[in-house]
């Protein structure tokens, strides 16, 4: 990733180009981990669905930025550009394009149907994957059609050359004839000014310091989309490739990085899983589109979030049914702590905590409830929330601390183990709340973890630690927001400093992805992941502030 006059240069193997409240998206990705030749249109209503490819008829370098798509030629160019949140402009100058569905296959339950709308002469894709049309209205120059009415497996689509432009809308049953805003060049400018916008909003303090501020906003920005299916609100997806969803603690990362700037914005993101909340009080484990699933949880950060959030709604009553949740359907009889039933409810679905158990109560998860507890008492004073914390600590560190570290212990079995993961050192989260000695022993044990890169999930050298092993090695982002957040409320800052600039210089270095390699450094899995992106924006302007207040001096360090 490179940044220009025009904003961020990004390659869309890693980031796909789109645009805030759309639905789809530009990219090479068209399944997980599956890279095709072509840029195809991949729309994520009812999952993710490639839907047209996009092919120019000569050799073609292709350019990315916020809000243009270019591909370049020896004799001309392609430029594609939105200009609203379900409708692109594309256009060509001596060199042409092969606009075809991305499936050749057809059959009544798949494939894209093609046909001439008698109407406007307009060309339709009808998809069934999706449930939706996709509409390519011709607007100057000529086009062959292949395909159309065709019932059988055959090209499907439209061949232009020489100069051309046409509008491709992705729609439900039926529109108005296309008619378009104004001039392509337009219709760029308002992509750019709408992007640039938002920018100013969630990045104001960004300065040559923060070389990757702009790409964590556009990846932000490219995937939120409008509210529909069970979206309810304006949503930032946690990526436009194949990790399409909203997860229920994931969310909470990209509300704490819009919250300065676009208030409103944020609150959309923490409030999104509490509209389908469940009559026992539980949060979703994920939201998308067109499902909600509710196998597992996620950790209650909810608290911890909340407190950094700007005023807002009224998020008492949801909170504290969420809290009683665990208090009531995740304890065990005669005990005062929670427990998960597996690994994903912790977000750290194959942490080597987990190995011995699954179903097991955990330091991290009483931390967790702890703090939510305390954003409790602060919302209602005199509901006795207070109270429950105090217990909840005090079990905290009666039961799992065994004097030198926290251990795992099951719900079923009431063994106890540690565990070289960094899930153990998660009550660092408690920051001054914690003895001083459980503090001192909590740094030392995470600064064993920080690799050149940044806090390694596994422990490096320990036999389990895998360098791609998912929560078994990698570098994740909110473990990282977590505890270096925890590490200054306890007395921690250079080292919180340390894993700040860490995992910042990770992200200018290997872009957003959803983990990292911590002896490379190299980006993994999903490589366009909010939460990242997000990440990168909260410790960047903490970093920031902290500068504004130190000189010159602190600029350069943490």
């Amino acid at each position: 990733m490179t940044a220009a006059a025009s904003g961020p240069v990004f390659s869309l193997r890693d980031i796909p180009f789109s645009h805030r409240g759309s639905w789809f998206g530009f990219s090479p990705v068209v399944a997980q981990h599956t890279y095709a030749e072509d840029v195809h249109l991949v729309s994520h209503q009812t999952g993710m669905h490639p839907i047209l490819k996009l092919t120019p008829t000569a050799p073609a370098a292709i350019t990315a930025t916020p809000h243009r798509l270019t591909w370049a030629g020896e004799h001309g160019r392609i430029e594609l550009a939105y200009e609203s949140t379900d409708t692109v402009r594309v256009r060509g100058r001596g060199l042409g394009l092969r606009l075809l569905a991305a499936d050749p296959v057809l059959t009544p339950f798949s494939g894209p149907y093609l046909y001439q709308d008698p109407v406007d002469g307009s060309s339709v894709f009808t998809v069934y994957q999706t449930g939706r049309r996709y509409r390519v209205t011709l607007l100057s120059g000529q086009a062959e059609q292949l395909g159309t009415q065709a019932l059988a497996t055959a090209e499907r689509g439209l061949v232009l050359d020489g100069d051309w432009e046409l509008a491709i809308e992705e729609y439900e049953t039926a529109r108005a004839p296309y008619t378009g805003t104004g001039p392509f060049e337009q219709v760029v400018k308002a992509a750019r000014a709408d992007f640039d916008a938002f920018v100013a909003a969630v990045a104001p303090w960004r300065t040559d310091r923060t070389p990757a501020a702009e790409l964590a906003a556009y990846v932000l920005w490219s995937a939120t989309v409008r509210p529909a299916g069970f979206v309810t609100r304006p949503a930032v997806l946690m990526s436009k490739h194949w990790m399409d969803k909203v997860w229920s603690w994931d969310h909470c990362f990209n509300a704490l990085a819009l919250a300065d700037g676009l208030p409103e914005l944020a609150w959309d993101q923490y409030r999104l899983p509490f509209d389908h909340q469940d009559a026992a009080g539980a949060l979703p484990d994920s939201v998308t589109h067109s499902e909600i699933l509710y196998n597992f949880v996620k950790p209650p950060i909810h608290g911890w979030a909340l407190g950094r959030l700007p005023a807002g709604p009224d998020a008492y009553e949801p909170l504290a049914r969420w809290t009683t949740f665990w208090l009531e359907a995740r304890r065990a009889p005669g005990r005062e702590l929670p427990h998960y039933q597996h690994g994903n409810d912790s977000g750290w679905d194959n942490a080597t905590t987990f190995d011995p158990e699954r179903v097991v109560e955990t330091a991290d998860l009483a931390a967790f409830l702890v703090l939510q507890l305390r954003e409790l008492a602060r919302l209602a004073p005199d509901a006795g929330w207070g109270e429950q914390a105090d217990r909840m600590r005090d079990a905290l560190l009666a039961e799992l601390w065994d004097g030198e570290r926290f251990v795992a212990r099951g719900a079923l079995t009431g063994r106890t183990w540690g565990s070289s993961s960094l899930l153990d050192l998660m009550p660092i989260v408690l920051g001054e709340e914690l003895p001083a000695p459980v503090r001192a022993a909590l740094a030392a044990r995470i600064e064993r973890h920080l690799t050149a890169f940044g806090l390694a999930t596994e422990l490096p050298g320990s036999p389990h630690y895998q360098d791609d092993g998912y929560w078994r090695g990698p570098i994740w982002a909110p473990s990282t927001v977590l505890i270096e957040d925890g590490l200054r409320r306890a007395g921690y800052p250079a080292l919180a400093d340390e894993i700040s600039a860490r995992f910042r210089a990770l992200c200018e270095k290997s872009g957003f992805a959803e983990n990292f390699d911590a002896q490379t450094g190299e980006g993994l899995r999903d490589r366009a992941y909010t939460w990242t992106a997000s990440a990168y924006l909260i410790l960047a302007a903490a970093h920031e502030r902290r500068a504004a207040v130190s000189g010159p001096t602190a600029a350069t360090s943490g």
